[in-house]
């Protein structure tokens, strides 16, 4: 009989946790080297301005000073930050400005001091003559004839344009019972995790080593982006990624205080440490999302839609960090849902503005997607005034069309969009909901229903749809090593940050080998340690990280069953794991301790043909394809009509990702991501006024949500498994996320119908809510 599961599908607490309540893990601004000396950065105060001079004098006569330098010191040093996403113009991006700023919190200049407390008095004593010159801040204002020009080698503020075009969507128009068309803001955010970004460099000058702590997700593929940087080696390079609080995408990047820190260790002999304080980290980390769609909906009159036509307006900011014009495209691609839609084309302009850039950001396009696609089927309810739930139903991609091409050229491995809305209606009592809903009208309260239906691709493989400048794939990789005790070491690719693989990676090694949870560790974020790998992002942690840790179990699985067989003289095809022992299937009686095996591997005195002494095996797994996690989510509100405040009655979310390991671990991935979902339909905003100054520079006016301004949420599951790899996975990191944005608006919408609001632009804040109240009143 196979071995029956321990740990897989329990809900087990987080491995990892103990060590973060109890204050014993380590951040990068725990690492306290000797001799270490601080780093201090002089931002921008413009969002464009020529700089005429800097005068470093006062601040290098300072006490305690070590360093100061300028971009001009640099000129040359250092390479440009990198872009690897493919695009029309690619401006140089300094890690200290060169002649000009292009935002503010842009670095301007570098003091290096004994203490942070040291550097911060010296940089107050740099003075740095600015000559403003006017700021583009609008993304749409950008392309006019007079706007300035944020990079004159360009002679234009397109960085690029992109356009899918379908005749078809054409025949669409004209065969529709009616073409809706609207706007819709996918509004700038700031990912704000709670650890700022940090960075420690050490140079080891006989060695010619550089190690460096950065709070990343990606420490092979930022090891192989300074190597080119800084003209080093990568095998003299050791990027290690200790625990990061937090990433959310925005920690999938280079920066230049990453390479800024790096340079200053290697020329002044000493450890360098560098951390981001709050107010740096909104104004100079990468953004979300700030994108403008304007919608065509081609529709019949019983909610068929027949085809979609959009013009994006996509704000890059003032550079482009490593992803950032790749990030639009899949809100284009991924802008029918999980609906059969026939017919699609979109346009895209790339616009270059006086703000910091933008990147990847907690599903990365993918939620900028769905927020079209379930305003979309709203919008279509609303024109001909049918339930959104059956808007939804009639355009559904059926359970049986899997795998289903798109519209948007991407093949959907598996689904059943029916099912998780069919569970979410009940959960939320659906029918019972909306005559509650008609009751209370009538009083003169505003309830309002939301749904949101969503799909979102995960696991982004093969290669080949990864941009060819990156250095690695959409591969990932594992080693796993079984020690002389018999315990299980795993060398694991990826970079998890609060996803659970230490958890989930020892579930599965777990029960593959009959062994106890805690006889497996799980190693990771090193790249001295662990072989290359390419990190943690898109939500493919397990999706493909997983598949490449199995992978490699069942090398050492097959291993250990050979010396096994000779041993028990008993076929290898006829054995299997149990408790801690290897017996055979159809006789358990007869089975050979684990360790015992384990001894015959090492001590290796009795060879065997073919096989090798030790037990260690390695893995690059290349997934065939993507997967699509999906799911539907359902709120419920209220609308206070004299204040515009918004209160969650009910919020339910039913989501469909794969096969679950740890569904603990999946419940606590959809809480967060309903709460920044959530976020960014009723609270955040980065806001930049008319000149290019950053408002929301603070968290006093950045609106990152509290406990009391979400509700309670009502979680469960539909388990659609992936056939795209072995454990049937698909993903879970983003989807909270993807799915209770446009729930949460369509449900405030919901409540405001009866005075003829079709749309409002996110964030639904309170004056925003009663503004349109009043003036609907008005009218």
């Amino acid at each position: 009989m196979p071995v029956i599961p321990k740990f897989v599908g329990e809900r087990i607490k987080r491995r990892e946790d103990p060590r973060l309540v109890s204050g014993t893990g380590t951040y990068v601004d725990d690492v306290k080297l000797v001799g270490m000396v601080s780093a201090m950065i002089l931002r921008s105060p413009y969002p464009h301005a020529k700089i005429i001079s800097i005068d470093v004098g006062k601040a290098r006569a300072a006490d305690g000073v070590v360093a100061v330098l300028t971009g001009e010191d640099l000129r040359g040093k250092i390479g440009s930050v990198p872009c690897v996403a493919p695009a029309e113009r690619v401006p140089f991006h300094p890690v200290l400005a060169l002649g000009k700023v292009r935002f503010v919190g842009e670095p301007v200049a570098v003091v290096v001091a004994s203490n942070p407390y040291k550097a911060q008095d010296a940089l107050d004593l740099l003075d740095v003559d600015y000559d403003p010159l006017d700021a583009v801040v609008d993304p749409e204002k950008a392309f006019d004839k007079d706007a300035p020009v944020i990079h004159e080698e360009f002679g234009t503020n397109l960085c690029m344009r992109s356009e899918v075009p379908n005749p078809q969507v054409d025949e669409a128009m004209r065969k529709a019972d009616k073409v809706i068309k609207f706007r819709l803001v996918n509004q700038r955010l700031a990912p704000a995790p709670m650890e700022p970004r940090g960075v420690v460099a050490q140079w080891h000058p006989g060695l010619k080593q550089l190690t460096l702590w950065s709070s990343t997700q990606i420490p092979h593929l930022l090891r192989s982006q300074l190597a080119e940087m800084l003209k080093l080696g990568e095998n003299h390079i050791r990027v290690i990624a200790p625990e990061v609080g937090g990433g959310f995408g925005c920690k999938l990047n280079v920066y230049p205080e990453e390479a800024l820190v790096a340079y200053l260790a290697m020329t002044l002999n000493r450890p360098v440490k560098w951390i981001e304080r709050r107010r740096e980290n909104l104004a100079a980390t990468t953004h979300g999302r700030d994108q403008i769609t304007y919608l065509e909906v081609a529709a019949k009159k019983d909610g068929e839609v027949l085809g979609v036509k959009a013009s994006f307006v996509c704000d890059m900011g003032a550079y482009l960090h490593l992803l950032t014009p790749a990030i639009p495209g899949f809100s284009g691609l991924m802008m029918t849902g999980c609906y059969k839609i026939p017919a699609l084309a979109f346009e895209q302009k790339f616009a270059f503005t006086n703000k910091m850039s933008t990147d990847a950001y907690r599903g990365a396009g993918r939620p900028e997607a769905a927020y079209i696609a379930e305003r979309v089927m709203d919008m279509v309810a609303s024109e001909f005034g049918l339930d959104p739930a059956d808007v939804r139903r009639k355009n559904f991609i059926p359970k049986e069309a899997f795998p289903a091409p798109t519209a948007g050229g991407l093949v959907y491995d598996s689904g059943d969009y029916n099912l998780a809305l069919d569970k979410a209606l009940a959960m939320v009592e659906y029918k019972k909901m909306r005559a509650e809903q008609e009751a209370a009208r009538k009083q003169g309260r505003l309830i309002g229903i939301g749904i949101s239906s969503y799909v979102e691709i995960c696991g982004i493989g093969p290669s080949a749809l990864l941009p060819p400048k990156l250095k690695g794939g959409g591969w990932e990789s594992a080693t796993v090593r079984i020690e002389p005790d018999s315990k299980v070491t795993v060398l694991t690719g990826i970079s998890p940050h609060g996803q659970g693989q230490e958890t989930t990676f020892a579930q599965l090694v777990a029960d593959a080998f009959g062994i106890d949870i805690d006889d497996v560790v799980v190693v990771h974020g090193d790249t001295a340690q662990v072989q290359y790998g390419i990190g943690t992002f898109g939500s493919r942690g397990t999706t493909v990280g997983g598949p490449a840790l199995m992978l490699t179990v069942q090398k050492l699985q097959d291993k250990m069953k050979k010396i096994a067989s000779t041993m028990m003289e008993v076929p290898p095809d006829q054995l299997i794991f149990t408790e801690r022992t290897i017996a055979m299937a159809s006789d358990p009686s007869r089975s050979i301790p684990l360790q015992q095996v384990v001894d015959a591997a090492y001590g290796y005195k009795m060879p065997i043909p073919g096989v090798e002494p030790g037990l260690e095996e390695k893995t690059f797994y290349e997934p065939s394809a993507c997967t699509f996690p999906f799911g539907t989510h359902v709120a419920v509100v209220e609308v206070d009509p004299e204040t515009g405040v918004v209160k969650f009655l009910k919020y339910v979310a039913v989501d469909d990702c794969g096969k679950i390991i740890s569904p603990l671990l999946v419940d606590g991935q959809v809480h967060g991501g309903i709460a920044q979902g959530i976020a960014q339909a009723l609270y955040e905003e980065v806001v930049y006024d008319e000149n290019g100054q950053l408002v929301t520079a603070s968290l006093m006016d950045y609106a990152v949500p509290k406990a009391d301004m979400l509700p309670h949420f009502d979680c469960a599951n539909t388990i659609t498994p992936s056939p795209v790899n072995m454990l049937g996975v698909k993903g879970v990191g983003e989807a909270g996320t993807i799915g209770s944005t446009p729930c949460a608006v369509n449900a405030v919408l919901d409540a405001l119908k009866p005075f003829g609001i079709r749309h409002l632009d996110m964030p639904l804040k309170p004056e925003k809510i009663w503004n349109a109240l009043r003036n609907a009143k008005k009218a």
